[in-house]
């Protein structure tokens, strides 16, 4: 029942985005609209579903959705000031040609069931009855939001580094190599991952070793499928040398000392 609603709720939500981006042919807003049925899966599942103890229910319930809605709120700001379609999907758009009408509302609706696969962590520890967590969970739980807190200092610290660095004029085709750009060339998608091995930290005490998937598949979709590949690809279309040099110093993902 309560999976069911989920996906129904994740569902509506993602063909309401597709009818939006079918009108103004910028399909980026599906990138904020998928962290937020993550934020709107974990809400329901916290005031209507949660069985766990108070203290899990309460800190990793309210850390995980202040994750989640500043992540949101993020990416809609990225998405509503851009001037023309993320070159992500604009090149998707192209290559469907004709069938992009169709195409998109396939891509939304795969959106759903990934929105649903990175909900199931939480969700799965918010729902577990009190009963079968092992004596543990406290010294768990505080490890776990330790990194959770990481995490989210560090994400957001990048996120608004790199947006201060666009807003200016004068950095037009230069790259960012201050602050956290400095050590890593994606720090924001570093912290991300950190950020995923918080619930398998505190499955350790609910006998959910299974959690410890959720961390590799993000190292996966960043570095090889959906985040890296096409961010250094971009890059050096639009920064050519500037971020050829940035790539030969810099750590592609661990933030590291730069080389001289």
């Amino acid at each position: 029942m309560q999976w069911s609603l989920l996906f129904y709720l994740d569902l509506g939500i993602m063909l309401l985005c597709w009818l939006l981006c079918s009108r103004n042919r910028r399909a980026g807003l599906v990138d904020a609209a998928w962290s937020f049925c993550i934020l709107l899966n974990i809400l329901i599942t916290l005031l209507f579903f949660a069985q766990a103890p108070w203290a899990v229910r309460w800190i990793l319930g309210l850390c995980s959705a202040l994750w989640f809605a500043r992540l949101s709120w993020h990416l809609l700001r990225r998405y509503a000031q851009e001037k023309q379609e993320d070159r992500r999907y604009a090149n998707m758009r192209r290559a469907m040609g004709g069938y992009q009408h169709l195409g998109f509302l396939l891509f939304f609706i795969f959106q759903v069931g990934l929105s649903i696969l990175f909900s199931a962590p939480i969700v799965s520890l918010l729902q577990l009855p009190a009963e079968q967590w092992q004596n543990g969970w406290p010294i768990a739980l505080v490890v776990a939001i330790v990194v959770m807190a990481v995490a989210f200092i560090g994400e957001s610290m990048a996120d608004q580094q790199l947006y201060r660095f666009k807003q200016n004029p004068a950095n037009q085709g230069k790259t960012l190599d201050q602050g956290l750009w400095r050590y890593s060339r994606h720090p924001n998608y570093f912290f991300e991952w950190l950020h995923w091995f918080a619930y398998p930290l505190v499955g350790l005490a609910a006998g959910m070793y299974w959690l410890w998937i959720y961390p590799l598949l993000m190292w996966l979709f960043l570095y090889y499928i959906t985040g890296i590949p096409f961010s250094e690809q971009q890059a050096l279309r639009n920064r050519g040398q500037n971020y050829r040099d940035y790539q030969s110093r810099t750590s592609i993902f661990i933030p590291w000392k730069p080389k001289q």
